[in-house]
């Protein structure tokens, strides 16, 4: 039997229903972010794809395009409907699924009603939030009260990347998965951080996907503007590489050989969490990704990054310790 401490878990998986589906599709999202089609999901399956990969839990979340199409109304309800599908889940697989809820962003309102429903009814494990919503990113200051509230709740918050705001000319008719993800995921967290969100709400635990997206790269640059040019909102507040320490960032992706070495000269590895991203990546590129994570020595003597990755969730999710 495979120790609790070489399991992985995975924060960064998501889950489709039939019925999620059909209304995306009604929306107009029938090649969603330009993809070709919608995954196939099933709780069997993605079961089967957790044991063969020794992942002991998934904390599950609606990807992109979330579930706000054009009208509060029906986003409050496919809010509702998918947050009690996932809590479903996890009671008939406690512990191997958790899962983050939905918020109908950015219906203010609406989405507070929803976080208080899904942690005191539902008991989540936290939200995920879209990059923008509906071309608002997370910085807008219309959002402050969904902020302070998950602040005094001392949530966590899964950012997942979404199509950003003209993206007809941007992707150049390509998938936004490819590019645009990653350029939206920076957008959104610089967003955070020069609006002073993060500052603010200290209680509140940021997880970034995709090791970051273009933050390791670009976090020097964003600093020098917040220090030389734009100033701090918060003049005695951490510079910007200080408050993107803070944050967690999940390795989902093609995290090496390229991505995951940038995000270490960013975050500290206590700060690394493991995703599988899937099932929007299909099974064997999912295990095709693990393998070569396995395969792959983290910069703690000792350490593997089944054991590293673990540990870290463990602390954010004491549920899932096992």
């Amino acid at each position: 039997m495979t120790s609790s401490e070489s399991q992985f878990i995975d924060v960064h998986a998501h889950f489709v229903t039939e019925s999620y589906v059909r209304q995306a599709t009604a929306a107009g999202h029938v090649h969603p972010d330009g993809m070709d089609r919608w995954p196939v999901w099933s709780p069997e399956a993605h079961l089967e794809l957790m044991d063969r990969n020794a992942i002991q839990a998934a904390l599950l979340s609606m990807s992109s395009p979330g579930v706000h199409f054009g009208d509060d109304d029906s986003a409050r309800r496919l809010a509702r409907e998918v947050n009690e599908d996932a809590a479903g889940l996890v009671a008939d697989h406690p512990d191997r699924f958790g899962f983050f809820a939905s918020v109908s962003l950015p219906d203010v309102g609406s989405a507070l009603e929803e976080i208080a429903y899904s942690f005191d009814d539902l008991s989540a494990d936290g939200v995920v939030l879209m990059t923008n919503a509906r071309g608002k990113y997370l910085g807008d200051g219309s959002f402050e009260p969904v902020f302070a509230e998950l602040d005094r709740r001392r949530a966590v918050a899964f950012l997942h990347p979404t199509s950003p705001v003209g993206w007809e000319q941007s992707a150049l008719g390509r998938p936004r998965p490819m590019v645009e993800y990653i350029f939206d995921t920076a957008r959104t967290v610089t967003d955070l951080l020069m609006s002073g969100v993060l500052e603010r709400y200290p209680n509140l635990t940021v997880i970034v996907p995709h090791c970051g997206g273009a933050l390791p790269v670009l976090a020097d640059r964003i600093n020098e503007f917040m220090t030389q040019f734009l100033g701090s909102p918060q003049p005695d507040a951490p510079d910007a590489v200080e408050q993107l320490r803070r944050l967690y960032y999940d390795i989902a992706g093609p995290a090496f050989p390229r991505q995951l070495p940038a995000l270490l000269e960013l975050a500290l590895p206590d700060r690394l969490l493991f995703g599988s991203d899937y099932c929007w990546t299909p099974a064997p590129v999912t295990d095709t990704h693990i393998a070569t994570v396995d395969a792959t020595r983290p910069p703690v003597e000792g350490a593997t990054w089944r054991s590293l990755t673990t540990a870290n969730a463990r602390r954010l999710f004491p549920r899932l310790a096992g």
